[in-house]
This record gives C-alpha cells, sequence and structure tokens, in this order.
C-alpha cells in the first residue's frame, strides 16, 4: 500500500489565489473593468492586437469578486486535493495550468468572434479542468473512486453547468474549453496504479 501524497500544489494554488484576490482589494476595486484589466484579467483584444498573450495565465487568478472567488476555490480545494493525490504534483501542475489555458483561449477565440468587448477572468477553466480529469480517472475506475461515482460527477456537472447558463456574466466557452481540456489531459497524463 503506497502512501498518500499531500496535495501540496493545489493547496499553494488555492492561497495564491485567496492572497491575490485580498491584495487586489487593498489597491481598489476588483470589480471594475479598468482595474481588473490592469491586474490581470483577460481583454482579448489586447491579447491578439497587442501581444499581450501573459492575460491567458494572468487571469486565472483574477477574480471579480468575493464570491466570484469563494466559488472557485471551494470547489478546487476539495476536488484539487483529490486529483492531485491520484495523479502527483508534477502530472496535476501541468493539468491545471493547460486546462486553465485551454479555457482562455476557447473563451478568447468565441469573444473575437461574436465582438464582444468582454473582460474575463477567473480560476473557473481550469478548475473545470479539474472536474474534466476526476471523470476520466472515475471512468478508468470503472466507474467508481471510493465515494465517487460516474452518476455523482454527471450531477455535478449538470448542476455546474445549469449554473453557469443559467446565470449572466459566466464565461460557458471558458468552463466547457476546461473541462474538455482537463479530461483529454488526463487521458494522456493519468496511470491507473497497479493493484500487488
Amino acid at each position: 500500500m503506497t502512501e498518500q501524497r499531500k496535495p501540496i500544489v493545489n493547496i499553494v494554488i488555492v492561497a495564491l489565489n485567496v492572497i491575490w484576490f485580498l491584495l487586489l482589494s487593498m489597491w481598489g476595486d476588483a470589480g471594475d473593468v479598468d482595474f481588473a484589466v490592469k491586474h490581470g484579467a483577460m481583454y482579448a483584444n489586447w491579447v491578439v492586437e497587442q501581444g499581450k498573450w501573459m492575460m491567458l495565465f494572468t487571469s486565472m487568478f483574477y477574480h471579480f469578486s468575493i464570491g466570484h472567488l469563494a466559488n472557485n476555490m471551494i470547489i478546487l480545494f476539495f476536488i484539487g486535493n483529490q486529483v492531485e493525490q491520484l495523479m502527483g504534483h508534477v502530472k496535476y501542475l501541468v493539468l491545471y495550468f493547460l486546462a486553465g489555458l485551454t479555457g482562455g483561449i476557447c473563451s478568447m477565440y468565441h469573444i473575437l468572434q461574436t465582438g464582444a468587448h468582454t473582460v474575463s477572468g477567473g480560476a473557473s477553466g481550469a478548475v473545470f479542468g479539474v472536474i474534466g480529469a476526476l471523470l476520466w480517472i472515475v471512468i478508468r475506475h470503472k466507474g467508481r473512486m471510493g465515494d465517487i461515482t460516474l452518476k455523482r460527477m454527471f450531477l455535478m456537472l449538470a448542476l455546474s453547468l445549469y449554473y453557469g447558463f443559467s446565470d449572466t456574466g459566466i464565461d460557458n466557452v471558458a468552463h466547457a474549453g476546461g473541462l474538455v481540456g482537463g479530461f483529454l489531459l488526463s487521458v494522456a497524463l493519468y496511470r491507473k496504479p497497479d493493484r500487488s
């Protein structure tokens, strides 16, 4: 029996998101669009026209309100801890950021195609990527990982996606992109442990 890994990477990611939001709240109004763009949120037109590709990364750490932050971090803390323990630190780190970037790129493409002048941010693309990874892991384990079943996974996904589509201001394209990206990355990265 192998010793369970401590999810240090996920805990650090959650802590960085919280600390950054607290600092931003001291400096100004995180919900203000101009402030948001200057401090890490993504404005798709600037990414393409001015080459500010770093916004795809920094926007994963920018949250517009305490509720926005709390929703993402609570889900990330519980699901991310499990996924990191199953995948390992390095693979989890790769999964988190690549899924988040996938969500951001999908969001940026959609914004540019629709001609919207939207400012976006938040860890939800990466969070949905982690959910997508857990979905594959549960499938790989024949539909059950401890208390987690495929039925519960699909219910959680249905509720999360319903919430996104029923509320305005939610970047559903980033969610979908992150979810698919995380699922596919998990297919490539996750190896089911041999039972000896």
